[in-house]
Protein backbone atom coordinates (compact mmCIF):
# COMPACT_ATOMS: atom_id res chain seq x y z
CA UNK A 1 0.00 0.00 0.00
CA UNK A 2 1.27 3.47 -0.69
CA UNK A 3 0.41 6.62 0.90
CA UNK A 4 0.88 10.06 0.02
CA UNK A 5 4.01 12.34 0.66
CA UNK A 6 3.80 13.61 4.14
CA UNK A 7 6.42 15.27 6.73
CA UNK A 8 6.69 12.59 9.18
CA UNK A 9 8.01 12.65 12.91
CA UNK A 10 9.37 9.51 11.82
CA UNK A 11 12.25 11.08 10.06
CA UNK A 12 13.86 12.68 12.71
CA UNK A 13 13.38 10.08 14.88
CA UNK A 14 15.23 7.63 12.89
CA UNK A 15 18.21 9.34 12.52
CA UNK A 16 18.29 10.86 16.07
CA UNK A 17 17.90 6.67 16.87
CA UNK A 18 21.10 5.98 14.73
CA UNK A 19 23.19 8.47 16.04
CA UNK A 20 22.28 6.80 19.68
CA UNK A 21 23.42 3.19 18.39
CA UNK A 22 26.32 4.77 17.17
CA UNK A 23 27.27 6.14 20.40
CA UNK A 24 25.61 3.39 22.35
CA UNK A 25 27.55 0.65 20.15
CA UNK A 26 31.18 2.65 20.52
CA UNK A 27 31.18 4.21 23.77
CA UNK A 28 33.79 5.06 25.72
CA UNK A 29 35.78 6.08 22.20
CA UNK A 30 38.58 5.72 23.64
CA UNK A 31 41.42 3.20 22.98
CA UNK A 32 41.41 3.22 19.17
CA UNK A 33 44.20 0.63 18.21
CA UNK A 34 44.32 -1.55 15.30
CA UNK A 35 43.23 -5.18 15.77
CA UNK A 36 45.40 -8.26 15.24
CA UNK A 37 43.08 -9.64 13.17
CA UNK A 38 40.93 -8.70 9.73
CA UNK A 39 38.08 -6.27 10.42
CA UNK A 40 35.76 -9.11 9.19
CA UNK A 41 37.02 -12.20 10.85
CA UNK A 42 34.22 -11.78 13.13
CA UNK A 43 31.89 -12.71 10.49
CA UNK A 44 33.44 -16.46 10.27
CA UNK A 45 34.86 -16.69 13.82
CA UNK A 46 33.16 -18.37 16.29
CA UNK A 47 31.26 -15.54 18.52
CA UNK A 48 31.97 -15.20 22.47
CA UNK A 49 29.65 -16.48 24.59
CA UNK A 50 26.59 -14.57 25.27
CA UNK A 51 23.43 -14.05 27.75
CA UNK A 52 20.04 -14.02 27.54
CA UNK A 53 20.55 -10.30 28.24
CA UNK A 54 22.34 -9.81 25.17
CA UNK A 55 19.94 -11.97 23.25
CA UNK A 56 16.83 -9.85 24.05
CA UNK A 57 18.86 -6.19 24.01
CA UNK A 58 20.38 -7.26 20.58
CA UNK A 59 17.30 -8.48 19.10
CA UNK A 60 14.67 -5.81 20.25
CA UNK A 61 17.95 -2.40 19.91
CA UNK A 62 17.20 -2.76 16.03
CA UNK A 63 13.36 -3.29 16.14
CA UNK A 64 12.61 1.21 16.59
CA UNK A 65 15.43 1.60 13.78
CA UNK A 66 13.54 -0.57 11.64
CA UNK A 67 9.95 0.60 12.27
CA UNK A 68 11.15 4.14 11.81
CA UNK A 69 12.69 4.01 8.71
CA UNK A 70 9.76 1.99 7.30
CA UNK A 71 7.24 4.19 8.05
CA UNK A 72 9.31 7.38 7.27
CA UNK A 73 9.79 5.27 3.76
CA UNK A 74 6.33 4.52 3.49
CA UNK A 75 4.71 8.03 4.68
CA UNK A 76 6.82 9.34 1.87
CA UNK A 77 5.20 7.93 -0.72
CA UNK A 78 7.83 4.89 -1.23
CA UNK A 79 5.81 1.31 -1.79
CA UNK A 80 5.26 -1.10 1.21
CA UNK A 81 7.90 -3.60 -0.34
CA UNK A 82 10.65 -1.12 -1.13
CA UNK A 83 10.34 0.43 2.51
CA UNK A 84 10.51 -3.08 3.78
CA UNK A 85 13.21 -4.44 2.26
CA UNK A 86 15.43 -0.73 2.60
CA UNK A 87 14.39 -0.70 5.87
CA UNK A 88 16.09 -4.38 6.73
CA UNK A 89 19.50 -3.77 4.49
CA UNK A 90 19.80 -0.28 6.47
CA UNK A 91 19.78 -1.92 9.75
CA UNK A 92 21.90 -4.81 8.69
CA UNK A 93 24.61 -2.55 6.92
CA UNK A 94 24.32 0.03 10.26
CA UNK A 95 25.04 -2.79 12.48
CA UNK A 96 27.89 -4.47 9.97
CA UNK A 97 29.22 -1.12 10.24
CA UNK A 98 29.09 -0.81 14.10
CA UNK A 99 30.64 -4.52 14.61
CA UNK A 100 33.98 -3.74 12.31
CA UNK A 101 34.38 -0.79 13.99
CA UNK A 102 34.06 -2.39 17.43
CA UNK A 103 37.30 -4.45 16.11
CA UNK A 104 39.28 -1.37 16.71
CA UNK A 105 38.11 -0.66 20.04
CA UNK A 106 39.84 -2.79 22.96
CA UNK A 107 36.85 -2.62 25.74
CA UNK A 108 34.33 -3.61 22.76
CA UNK A 109 34.14 -7.19 20.99
CA UNK A 110 32.73 -7.70 17.87
CA UNK A 111 30.76 -10.98 17.25
CA UNK A 112 28.52 -12.39 14.39
CA UNK A 113 26.31 -13.32 16.49
CA UNK A 114 24.84 -9.91 17.39
CA UNK A 115 25.06 -9.12 13.31
CA UNK A 116 22.39 -11.66 12.99
CA UNK A 117 20.76 -10.63 15.73
CA UNK A 118 20.23 -6.84 14.71
CA UNK A 119 19.79 -7.69 11.78
CA UNK A 120 16.62 -9.80 12.27
CA UNK A 121 15.90 -6.67 14.61
CA UNK A 122 15.30 -4.83 12.03
CA UNK A 123 13.63 -7.29 10.09
CA UNK A 124 11.01 -7.57 12.96
CA UNK A 125 10.36 -3.59 13.41
CA UNK A 126 9.39 -3.74 9.52
CA UNK A 127 7.40 -6.63 10.54
CA UNK A 128 5.92 -4.70 12.69
CA UNK A 129 5.09 -1.62 10.05
CA UNK A 130 4.11 -4.21 7.29
CA UNK A 131 1.37 -5.43 9.76
CA UNK A 132 -0.04 -1.65 10.63
CA UNK A 133 0.36 -0.74 7.20
CA UNK A 134 -2.09 -3.63 6.31
CA UNK A 135 -4.20 -2.83 8.12
CA UNK A 136 -4.61 0.63 7.82
CA UNK A 137 -2.74 2.09 10.79
CA UNK A 138 -0.28 3.99 9.65
CA UNK A 139 -2.54 5.62 7.54
CA UNK A 140 -5.32 5.81 10.18
CA UNK A 141 -2.29 7.94 12.68
CA UNK A 142 -1.89 10.32 9.94
CA UNK A 143 -6.14 10.68 10.41
CA UNK A 144 -5.61 11.23 13.66
CA UNK A 145 -2.69 13.16 13.77
CA UNK A 146 -4.67 15.48 11.35
CA UNK A 147 -7.41 16.13 14.01
CA UNK A 148 -5.15 16.26 17.13
CA UNK A 149 -2.50 18.71 15.58
CA UNK A 150 -1.56 21.25 12.80
CA UNK A 151 0.25 20.61 9.75
CA UNK A 152 4.45 20.86 10.20
CA UNK A 153 4.24 19.33 13.37
CA UNK A 154 6.54 16.41 13.08
CA UNK A 155 9.91 17.89 14.92
CA UNK A 156 7.21 18.69 17.74
CA UNK A 157 5.85 15.41 17.94
CA UNK A 158 9.32 14.06 17.44
CA UNK A 159 10.61 16.10 21.08
CA UNK A 160 7.68 15.09 22.55
CA UNK A 161 7.75 11.61 22.30
CA UNK A 162 11.95 11.38 23.45
CA UNK A 163 10.86 13.33 27.10
CA UNK A 164 9.86 10.67 28.39
CA UNK A 165 13.02 8.42 26.87
CA UNK A 166 15.17 11.51 28.27
CA UNK A 167 13.71 10.93 31.73
CA UNK A 168 14.46 7.40 32.25
CA UNK A 169 17.86 8.22 32.68
CA UNK A 170 18.52 9.58 36.32
CA UNK A 171 17.43 13.12 37.14
CA UNK A 172 19.23 14.84 40.17
CA UNK A 173 15.17 16.24 40.47
CA UNK A 174 12.58 15.12 38.82
CA UNK A 175 11.63 16.64 35.61
CA UNK A 176 15.59 17.94 35.65
CA UNK A 177 16.31 17.52 31.93
CA UNK A 178 19.49 19.37 30.79
CA UNK A 179 21.63 18.93 33.65
CA UNK A 180 24.75 18.51 31.47
CA UNK A 181 27.23 21.09 32.89
CA UNK A 182 28.93 19.07 35.07
CA UNK A 183 29.59 16.45 33.04
CA UNK A 184 30.99 18.58 30.55
CA UNK A 185 33.38 20.24 32.46
CA UNK A 186 35.37 17.24 33.07
CA UNK A 187 35.40 16.33 29.16
CA UNK A 188 36.57 19.47 28.30
CA UNK A 189 39.55 19.44 30.96
CA UNK A 190 40.11 15.97 29.65
CA UNK A 191 40.02 17.53 26.13
CA UNK A 192 42.47 20.32 26.87
CA UNK A 193 45.11 18.29 28.10
CA UNK A 194 48.40 19.47 26.53
CA UNK A 195 46.96 22.45 25.36
CA UNK A 196 47.58 26.30 26.29
CA UNK A 197 43.50 25.64 27.81
CA UNK A 198 44.76 23.01 30.17
CA UNK A 199 45.30 25.01 33.29
CA UNK A 200 41.89 26.93 32.84
CA UNK A 201 39.92 24.23 31.74
CA UNK A 202 40.99 21.80 35.08
CA UNK A 203 40.25 25.08 37.04
CA UNK A 204 36.70 25.49 35.44
CA UNK A 205 36.04 21.71 36.11
CA UNK A 206 36.99 21.63 39.71
CA UNK A 207 34.93 24.84 40.59
CA UNK A 208 32.51 23.31 38.44
CA UNK A 209 32.42 20.14 41.28
CA UNK A 210 33.40 22.44 44.24
CA UNK A 211 30.49 24.22 43.77
CA UNK A 212 28.14 21.14 43.25
CA UNK A 213 28.96 19.29 46.23
CA UNK A 214 29.44 22.62 48.65
CA UNK A 215 25.65 23.52 47.50
CA UNK A 216 21.87 22.65 48.89
CA UNK A 217 19.60 22.78 46.69
CA UNK A 218 16.58 25.09 48.39
CA UNK A 219 13.26 23.61 48.48
CA UNK A 220 12.03 26.75 46.31
CA UNK A 221 14.62 25.95 43.54
CA UNK A 222 13.56 22.00 43.67
CA UNK A 223 9.77 23.15 43.35
CA UNK A 224 10.34 25.16 40.25
CA UNK A 225 12.45 22.64 38.62
CA UNK A 226 9.39 20.54 38.78
CA UNK A 227 6.97 22.58 37.52
CA UNK A 228 8.94 24.04 34.32
CA UNK A 229 9.82 20.55 33.71
CA UNK A 230 6.76 19.61 33.08
CA UNK A 231 5.23 22.54 31.81
CA UNK A 232 8.27 22.44 29.18
CA UNK A 233 6.69 19.31 27.05
CA UNK A 234 3.28 20.99 27.66
CA UNK A 235 4.22 24.61 25.97
CA UNK A 236 5.88 22.38 23.02
CA UNK A 237 2.84 20.50 22.87
CA UNK A 238 1.16 23.75 22.64
CA UNK A 239 2.73 25.41 19.38
CA UNK A 240 1.64 22.40 17.05
CA UNK A 241 -1.66 20.97 18.86
CA UNK A 242 -5.55 21.96 17.77
CA UNK A 243 -6.68 24.43 19.78
CA UNK A 244 -9.76 23.13 22.26
CA UNK A 245 -10.08 20.09 24.54
CA UNK A 246 -6.96 17.91 23.04
CA UNK A 247 -4.35 20.58 24.24
CA UNK A 248 -6.03 19.62 27.77
CA UNK A 249 -5.95 15.74 26.85
CA UNK A 250 -2.19 16.57 25.98
CA UNK A 251 -1.24 18.05 29.62
CA UNK A 252 -3.05 15.00 31.77
CA UNK A 253 -0.78 12.57 29.14
CA UNK A 254 2.32 14.21 29.72
CA UNK A 255 1.81 14.21 33.51
CA UNK A 256 0.70 10.28 33.03
CA UNK A 257 3.84 9.83 31.06
CA UNK A 258 6.33 11.58 33.27
CA UNK A 259 5.04 9.80 36.61
CA UNK A 260 5.32 6.30 34.68
CA UNK A 261 9.06 7.38 32.81
CA UNK A 262 10.50 8.53 36.28
CA UNK A 263 8.93 5.99 38.66
CA UNK A 264 10.52 3.27 35.85
CA UNK A 265 13.60 5.03 36.16
CA UNK A 266 13.46 4.82 40.02
CA UNK A 267 12.73 1.58 39.68
CA UNK A 268 15.93 0.64 37.67
CA UNK A 269 18.25 2.32 39.95
CA UNK A 270 16.75 1.61 43.18
CA UNK A 271 14.83 -1.36 43.02
CA UNK A 272 11.14 -1.77 42.55
CA UNK A 273 10.98 -1.46 46.00
CA UNK A 274 11.77 1.92 45.77
CA UNK A 275 9.64 3.08 42.65
CA UNK A 276 7.91 5.63 44.27
CA UNK A 277 10.17 6.80 46.50
CA UNK A 278 10.52 9.92 44.21
CA UNK A 279 6.98 11.14 44.75
CA UNK A 280 7.78 13.57 48.02
CA UNK A 281 5.63 16.15 48.94
CA UNK A 282 7.63 18.50 47.28
CA UNK A 283 7.44 16.42 43.52
CA UNK A 284 3.54 16.35 43.86
CA UNK A 285 2.69 19.62 44.77
CA UNK A 286 5.63 20.71 41.80
CA UNK A 287 3.24 18.39 39.76
CA UNK A 288 -0.06 19.78 40.80
CA UNK A 289 1.29 23.47 40.15
CA UNK A 290 2.63 22.43 36.84
CA UNK A 291 -0.54 20.55 36.04
CA UNK A 292 -2.70 23.95 36.60
CA UNK A 293 -0.29 26.37 35.18
CA UNK A 294 -0.13 24.19 31.68
CA UNK A 295 -4.20 23.93 31.86
CA UNK A 296 -3.81 28.23 32.25
CA UNK A 297 -1.61 28.16 29.26
CA UNK A 298 -3.73 25.47 27.16
CA UNK A 299 -5.93 28.71 26.11
CA UNK A 300 -3.16 30.76 24.75
CA UNK A 301 -2.51 30.64 20.53
CA UNK A 302 0.57 28.58 19.61
CA UNK A 303 2.75 31.73 18.85
CA UNK A 304 2.55 32.71 22.41
CA UNK A 305 2.82 28.87 23.72
CA UNK A 306 6.14 29.01 21.92
CA UNK A 307 7.17 32.69 23.46
CA UNK A 308 6.24 30.91 27.15
CA UNK A 309 8.38 28.01 26.18
CA UNK A 310 11.57 29.67 25.40
CA UNK A 311 11.05 31.31 29.02
CA UNK A 312 10.35 28.00 30.76
CA UNK A 313 13.08 26.20 29.81
CA UNK A 314 15.75 28.92 29.63
CA UNK A 315 14.84 29.07 33.62
CA UNK A 316 14.75 25.48 33.63
CA UNK A 317 18.43 24.65 32.27
CA UNK A 318 19.47 27.96 34.43
CA UNK A 319 17.92 26.29 37.41
CA UNK A 320 18.73 22.10 36.58
CA UNK A 321 22.92 23.75 36.36
CA UNK A 322 22.71 24.28 40.18
CA UNK A 323 21.83 20.92 41.37
CA UNK A 324 24.02 19.64 43.55
CA UNK A 325 26.22 16.30 43.35
CA UNK A 326 23.80 14.28 45.45
CA UNK A 327 25.86 10.90 46.97
CA UNK A 328 22.48 9.07 45.87
CA UNK A 329 22.57 10.68 42.21
CA UNK A 330 26.31 9.86 41.97
CA UNK A 331 25.79 6.49 42.93
CA UNK A 332 22.59 5.99 40.25
CA UNK A 333 24.63 7.17 37.53
CA UNK A 334 28.39 5.29 38.16
CA UNK A 335 25.35 2.01 38.05
CA UNK A 336 24.41 2.98 34.66
CA UNK A 337 27.62 3.97 33.30
CA UNK A 338 29.49 0.28 34.53
CA UNK A 339 26.57 -1.77 35.13
CA UNK A 340 23.57 -3.16 32.50
CA UNK A 341 22.22 -0.25 31.97
CA UNK A 342 25.36 0.49 29.93
CA UNK A 343 23.00 -0.65 26.93
CA UNK A 344 20.79 1.66 27.28
CA UNK A 345 23.19 5.09 28.58
CA UNK A 346 23.66 6.15 24.96
CA UNK A 347 20.00 6.89 24.39
CA UNK A 348 18.58 7.78 27.47
CA UNK A 349 21.66 9.83 28.93
CA UNK A 350 21.56 11.99 25.56
CA UNK A 351 18.36 12.47 25.24
CA UNK A 352 17.67 13.94 28.98
CA UNK A 353 21.00 16.16 28.26
CA UNK A 354 19.76 17.49 24.72
CA UNK A 355 16.44 17.51 25.17
CA UNK A 356 15.56 21.55 26.55
CA UNK A 357 18.12 22.66 24.32
CA UNK A 358 16.76 21.10 21.26
CA UNK A 359 13.42 22.34 22.58
CA UNK A 360 14.84 25.77 22.51
CA UNK A 361 15.91 25.30 18.97
CA UNK A 362 12.27 24.13 17.84
CA UNK A 363 10.42 26.94 19.50
CA UNK A 364 12.77 29.45 18.20
CA UNK A 365 12.57 28.06 14.72
CA UNK A 366 8.40 28.10 14.94
CA UNK A 367 8.88 31.81 16.12
CA UNK A 368 10.86 32.68 13.14
CA UNK A 369 8.93 30.42 10.42
CA UNK A 370 6.64 32.83 8.20
CA UNK A 371 4.44 29.60 7.98
CA UNK A 372 4.52 27.97 11.46
CA UNK A 373 1.76 25.51 10.41
CA UNK A 374 -1.33 27.29 12.12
Amino acid sequence: MTLPRHRSSAVPLFWLYVALIVYASLYPFTGWRVPGVGPLDFLIVRARGWTPFDLVSNLFGYAPLGFLLFVALVRSGRSTGAAAWTAVAAGTLLSLAMETLQNYLPQRVSSNVDLILNALGSALGVFVGVVLDAHGGIERWQKMRDRWFVARSAGGLALLLLWPIGLLFPTAVPFGLGHVLGRIQPLFAELLQDTPAEGWATEWAAAGTAHAESVTLAPATELSIIVLGLLAPCLVAFTIAVPGWRRSALVVGAALLGIVATTLSTALNFGPQHALAWTTAQAIQGMLVGIAAAGLLSLVPGRVAAGFGLITLTALVMLVAQAPADPYFAQSLQAWEQGRFIRFHGAAQWVGWIWPYAGLCYLLARLAARDPGR
